[in-house]
């Protein structure tokens, strides 16, 4: 049985929250309203609207898949199209949601991922809610961004999952400036088209290995005391980002603010101030909680502090 449509005060409140997964995508944040009160029509038509737009649906059906009841609706939308491969991906991607939270056992969360992808063999979606759910940064991480590369080789999001596991690889030992998780990203970056914000992708190696080095005590608890941005490696890899994006002039990407958020933590990081200015103009209010909550602290309060600083240099 379908859970009784939320009130409609709870939308509001939702809305106001400081960091929404939605980013600046109006239409999917509209379909997400409707889907709060139990209107999956709106859902199915965006997502038919997205097409094989491989990076935006992921964005797009991840977001929906956080509400609280969208696997409740997304069953009632099964039961009136048994056939839809939509559907399905909700579905699965929704169950994925709630096993993160504790909610799902991920066992069926999996098998709703597979049942999923055999009815869209091409789909990267279900594969990228497998990485999801994978935490062991080894061989079967691997083979699942494997599975998502072979459908879409610039999965944005799958390309950020990774990052962030292989980060995770060797904690204990400290600072390595040749870490593995670096050699990823560059090769990702070097081998994405010109105009993909894969170029990005060292930038976030650089700070989901901060966030894994200060949980296990080798970096401060505060960012921007760390050296962990100061070092010659480490400039280079942000002159070249921020040099990229300002020649970058594809702004329609579903992802990009996450970037832009990475980008604005290292240069605030760095103290460039001036450089962190301009990203912040750029992002607006969209704050992203990586990397602002690393490595324990309140993204949004982080953010809105280091915006202010920034833009009070500017």
């Amino acid at each position: 049985m379908s859970p009784p449509p939320p009130p409609f005060g709870r939308g509001r409140k939702r809305a106001a929250q400081p960091l929404d997964a939605a980013l600046d995508d109006a239409e999917l944040v509209a379909a997400r309203a409707a889907l709060t009160q139990g209107r999956w029509q709106a859902a199915r038509s965006l997502l038919v609207q997205t097409g094989d737009d491989w990076d935006r649906r992921g964005h797009r059906v991840t977001v929906l898949a956080l509400e609280p009841y969208s696997a409740a609706w997304a069953r009632d939308w099964l039961l009136a199209e048994p056939d839809s491969a939509d559907a399905a991906v909700l579905l699965a991607l929704a169950l994925v949601q709630r096993a993160l939270r504790g909610k799902e056992k991920p066992e069926r969360a999996r098998e709703a991922c597979r049942d999923a992808a055999a009815l869209v063999p091409a789909d990267p979606t279900p594969w990228l809610g497998l990485l999801m759910l994978e935490r062991d940064p080894g061989r079967d991480c691997e083979l699942l961004f494997a599975e998502v590369r072979g459908r879409y080789a610039d999965h944005h999001h799958a390309h950020h999952l990774m990052v962030a596991r292989l980060a995770e690889r060797h904690a204990d030992a400290g600072p390595d400036p040749l870490h593995e998780v670096y050699d990823f990203a560059n090769r990702s970056a070097l081998h994405a088209p010109a105009d993909s914000p894969l170029a990005i992708l060292p930038v976030v190696a650089h700070a989901e290995r901060y966030r894994v080095l200060a949980a296990a005590g080798h970096e401060p608890a505060d960012p921007a005391a760390s050296g962990h941005w100061s070092g010659r490696r480490a400039r280079q890899v942000m002159k070249a980002a921020f040099d990229w994006w300002l020649e970058w002039e594809h702004e329609g990407h579903p992802r990009r603010l996450v970037d832009l958020n990475f980008l604005a933590h290292a240069k605030v990081c760095e103290g460039r101030g001036a450089e962190a200015a301009a990203l912040f103009h750029r992002i607006g209010e969209h704050a992203t909680p990586a990397p602002w909550s690393y490595p324990d602290r309140d993204p949004h309060s982080a953010f809105r502090a280091a915006r202010a600083t920034a833009l009070g240099t500017a």
